[in-house]
């Protein structure tokens, strides 16, 4: 911000342009229209670039600066004045205005000045007699607290707020008893002692390139996108499979127990004046966007689109409890730089969201319960082993201790809990699903929070059984987290396996290739093609002009799980020799139907799709160098 004070004997000013009237013009009064004073300080007012960072910042410095300047010059009269021409650098509009209006409340607010402020938005001439003794010309330019004069970094409070909260680490053992960390027997835990150390004492950024990195680029899967912005990622043909199955295998996962799928916005407008007050309240950095004359933030989470929607809904509660859904195709989340880890952590990603609407914290509880047993079997489909951390308001925590105990039960694990002496953001409590990748950093893939804040700051309501309007509690559930992080959270595992000695494998039913047929040569490629037809799975063919062993090695780098290798007697038998990757003995012979009959338990129940690349492999298109 940069404030020029001129003390005067006169100040005059009038609006020249009655028509030049934009959506952010202050509306004219009579009084604003025109003012003439006398002995003034008169406050010209331009708001930076840089006040975007931390607007209460920049106000709650400019009203001290102005009030210390007219404690020295004994003025009682204060004019507030927009006067853009003191920067090259300006801020946006919405900012200016926003910065104008809180200075000038501030000072109001003190009770101790005759406060005027001139109309926004408006041309306006003016006139100005200076006092002209030493203190009646200042300028002064004020920075937001922490920012240098170079480089803008956009926070909000909850961002800065998460940091300082006052918060207690404790494990809860499977006795039920809450100890502290020294005094757990990790013995039989130390997958769980590494997402403590790093709950506790970790980093998110990384000290070097995670190791899903290379095999998402050597699978042909997903890479980076040098013509966007970082973190959003371009996705190949199997990548986009297999995307597009967790995709699948969520929504049939969410339908099946009452979740009503919807579709919301993807951008809001930021002077809206319910979602103001919740983006303070979440911890996330946005993307602005402009369109017209107006800044628009993209979304985070579904959160926006769904709390509007249910509150134009009418709700009876024979309704509750009442679940909106929707799989976020694009949710973006401006991580910064250091952050930024490959399928990790994006700045564009897709994430499954669900908002469940319930009659009272009972049915709540009772709710979250289910979630949560509906989370572990997400985990279960996808061969995670994972690790569980619960976020509790301390009192919640102490007035529901049956309630927890009850889930870690069902689960069987200890769990980390957070205590927080106090509520700062809009839940009570929260679980997180955990895993660990090849750096011993945790990642978060299922999670649930019980609102108690929202339905009421975005008036959702209710109608009970006598007629009679309630606010009521509301989960925010990701029973898988973003989908992309799942098959980083996959390929890590796979990674660390490796490390092992274990050969890599994809679930079968999330495999991008099946079956892979390898005739031995040319001469057998038609009798291979023949036998795939019998087959009902993702099958292809590698008719390449490469060598028997080196076709089978291409096979088995790309975690191929069913290898069939077509010769003479295969295709005079039309029985098949299937190499199992992972299997016990080196090669199996079965019919088509009988390989059938094998994966079809498999992969029961799991979505299937079509890979949308040629059957051949010599047809395929290099995607990665």
């Amino acid at each position: 911000m940069r404030v020029l004070m001129i003390h005067t004997d006169t100040f005059h000013y009038h609006v020249t342009d009655k028509t030049s009237v934009t959506k952010l013009s202050k509306p004219l009064t009579d009084t604003n229209e025109s003012q003439d004073l006398g002995d003034c300080l008169v406050a010209f007012i331009a708001s930076e670039k840089v006040d975007e960072s931390n607007i209460d910042s920049v106000i709650e410095q400019g009203i001290a600066t102005i009030d210390d300047h007219c404690g020295k010059i004994n003025e009682k009269t204060i004019m507030v004045y927009p006067y853009a021409h003191l920067s090259s650098d300006l801020s946006k509009p919405r900012i200016a205005q926003k910065v104008l209006d809180g200075v000038y409340a501030g000072l109001d607010k003190l009770g101790k000045y005759t406060m005027a402020q001139a109309p926004f938005g408006w041309y306006k001439s003016f006139k100005v007699e200076c006092k002209g003794h030493p203190l009646s010309e200042n300028a002064r330019t004020i920075l937001p607290e922490g920012k240098a004069k170079k480089g803008v970094k956009i926070e909000n409070k909850a961002v800065a707020a998460e940091a300082k909260m006052a918060k207690v680490y404790k494990i809860l053992d499977l006795d039920h008893n809450l100890v502290d960390e020294k005094d757990f027997n990790f013995k039989d835990h130390k997958e769980f002692k590494k997402l403590v150390d790093y709950d506790l004492r970790g980093t998110r950024a990384a000290d070097e390139a995670p190791a899903h990195l290379k095999l998402m680029r050597e699978h042909e899967l997903v890479d980076y996108e040098p013509g966007s912005d970082a973190g959003n990622l371009r996705w190949y043909p199997k990548g986009q499979l297999i995307k597009r199955l967790l995709e699948t295998h969520c929504n049939r996962m969410i339908h099946e127990y009452g979740g009503m799928q919807v579709e919301t916005p993807i951008m809001y407008d930021f002077e809206h004046p319910k979602l103001a007050k919740y983006l303070n309240r979440f911890p996330a950095r946005q993307y602005v966007v402009q369109s017209e004359d107006k800044d628009y933030f993209l979304r985070f989470a579904a959160c926006f689109g769904q709390y509007l929607m249910s509150h134009d809904m009418h709700i009876s509660y024979k309704s509750l409890p009442l679940r909106l859904y929707e799989l976020t195709h694009y949710s973006f989340r401006r991580e910064q730089t250091g952050e930024l880890s490959g399928l990790k952590r994006l700045r564009t990603f897709t994430m499954p969201d669900m908002h469940t609407l319930c009659r009272d914290i009972e049915q709540s509880k009772e709710e979250f319960i289910r979630q949560f047993e509906l989370s572990i079997r997400w985990m279960k489909d996808l061969d995670f082993d994972f690790h569980i951390c619960f976020r509790f308001v301390e009192d919640f925590f102490e007035e529901n201790k049956d309630f927890i105990y009850r889930m870690q039960d069902i689960v069987g694990k200890p769990f980390l809990i957070e205590l927080w002496k106090e509520r700062f953001f809009y839940f009570v409590t929260k679980f997180e699903f955990n895993i660990l990748d090849s750096a011993n950093k945790a990642s978060t893939l299922s999670t649930v929070q019980i609102d108690v804040e929202n339905t009421e700051l975005f008036d959702i309501n209710y109608i009970d059984e006598k007629s009679e309007k309630h606010h009521m509690p509301m989960l925010h559930t990701s029973i898988a987290g973003a989908i992309d992080r799942n098959l980083h959270a996959l390929l890590e595992k796979q990674a660390m396996l490796m490390k092992k000695g274990t050969k890599a494998t994809w679930p079968l039913w999330l495999a991008p290739t099946q079956v892979r047929f390898i005739p031995v040569s040319e001469k057998y490629i038609e009798a291979a093609e023949k036998l795939m037809e019998d087959v009902s799975y993702r099958v292809d063919i590698d008719d390449r002009d490469l060598s028997l062993g080196k076709r089978i090695r291409g096979a088995e780098k790309e975690w191929v799980p069913y290898i069939v290798v077509i010769g003479e007697n295969e295709k005079e038998s039309g029985k098949l020799t299937v190499r199992v990757r992972g299997g016990g003995k080196k090669q199996e012979s079965w019919t088509p139907s009988e390989l059938n009959d094998v994966i079809k338990p498999l992969v029961e129940g799991k979505p299937y799709e079509r890979l949308a690349l040629p059957v051949q492999l010599s047809r395929r298109p290099i995607f990665v160098g």
